[in-house]
């Protein structure tokens, strides 16, 4: 985090976006919302051992999710990273929950088993709009109270930290609490603890580095776009 100078990454600045560049970054944003909660709720359902410890691949895929969130409020603002979530909640739950029907356990069920009720699958996809819904408010809350501190990396560290406890919390214990599936249900705490300490690991020593690069990028890209009309401009800070 050291190797990027905090001089390089402005907190005051404002950047000029006509709406129509507005609302192709939130289609851009919302699909990338959706492919990352649909895949991971998938592989959640895919647990595996890893040192002794049980945990599941979802570990792997969901922090891009806060990722992208930070940096969806630091360029664009609270305002639009708070649209993007009231927009994929209703989506990724029904996507979320058609995806893990068809392909239950990592097997492909065919269309047929879309007409029975699969509660378990239900638990994951319902557990996964509240974990999202909760985790990501709380994510954007606390990145925005901290995004203007001089040390950039502050309010990604935080707001993952904050907002994945949160998230996986209220993910594991509605999902797998009293589970059908034997297995998720005797070992879902100890796979939520595995779980998120991998998340943190993950964000932590990559996503977090990576926001730092990615954010110098995207601001070097967006602040060097040609000047709009004044009437077709939205001035937004980051």
């Amino acid at each position: 985090m050291t190797a990027l100078s905090n001089a390089t990454i402005s907190n005051t600045t404002t950047t000029a976006f006509t709406s129509a560049q507005q609302h192709k970054a939130l289609s851009y944003l919302v699909a990338f919302h959706l492919l990352v909660i649909a895949s991971s709720n998938y592989l959640v359902q895919l647990p595996f051992t890893i040192f002794g410890y049980h945990t599941t691949w979802g570990a792997f895929t969901f922090p891009f999710i806060f990722l992208a969130t930070d940096l969806t409020v630091r360029i664009f603002g609270a305002g639009m990273a708070r649209k993007i979530i009231w927009r994929v909640m209703a989506p990724a739950l029904i996507v979320s929950y058609v995806l893990s029907v068809l392909f239950f356990k990592g097997q492909y069920q065919g269309f047929a088993h879309l007409t029975e009720f699969n509660l378990f699958v239900a638990r994951i996809a319902i557990a996964s709009f509240m974990a999202y819904l909760l985790g990501q408010i709380l994510d954007v809350s606390v990145f925005n109270r901290l995004r203007q501190m001089k040390q950039w990396w502050i309010a990604p560290t935080a707001s993952t930290i904050i907002g994945n406890a949160l998230d996986t919390t209220a993910f594991f214990s509605i999902a797998f609490y009293h589970s059908p599936d034997a297995f998720m249900a005797q070992n879902w705490t100890e796979i939520a603890l595995v779980d998120y300490s991998f998340k943190l690991i993950i964000s932590l020593g990559l996503f977090v580095p990576l926001y730092g690069v990615l954010l110098n990028y995207l601001i070097n890209k967006l602040t060097t776009l040609k000047p709009q009309p004044f009437s077709d401009t939205v001035t937004v800070s980051k």
